[in-house]
């Protein structure tokens, strides 16, 4: 611990550990790193232009996983963290899902569009899988209790 105390990042990176840790974490990097890894398939193939898909949602998935590593979802409260990690989620499942069997579908002889298409299905799928968690998250927090009933004000 004392190594740490004198480094600049040694606080950011004992974050960076501990978030990494979280089921939220742990997505938010899948998510981060199959995007890298679909990013690489299809900028090696003979289709680049679906790179795009894996760039954004790379782009995304790494400020949210800062924005939620580094708590600042609790310090800036004018966006609503909670749904547009949802919208975010829910839309790169949806990209994902589309252009993966496009690729896979439509990519006899490009061994690595049919990869990148692979990799975007099972990516599809953990963003569906993020959206689904994140749903029951915001569904959780609207427990209502029930009103008072006296009288007295």
């Amino acid at each position: 611990m004392a190594e740490t105390e004198g480094s600049p990042f040694g606080g950011c990176l004992e974050k960076l550990k501990s978030y990494v840790r979280t089921r939220k974490g742990t997505i938010l990097t899948a998510e981060i790193l199959l995007s890298f890894i679909i990013l690489i398939c299809y900028a090696a193939s003979m289709y680049g232009g679906y790179s795009a898909v894996a760039i954004c949602e790379m782009v995304f998935a790494i400020i949210f996983f800062v924005v939620f590593m580094m708590e600042l979802d609790k310090q800036f409260l004018v966006v609503n963290w909670l749904w547009s990690d949802l919208i975010r989620a829910v839309i790169g499942a949806a990209l994902y899902l589309i252009t993966s069997l496009i690729c896979v579908i439509g990519g006899s002889g490009d061994g690595a569009r049919i990869a990148g298409g692979v990799f975007g299905l099972v990516a599809g799928i953990l963003f569906a899988y993020d959206s689904y968690t994140i749903f029951l998250d915001i569904k959780s927090g609207r427990q209502h209790t029930a009103a008072p009933t006296d009288d007295t004000v």
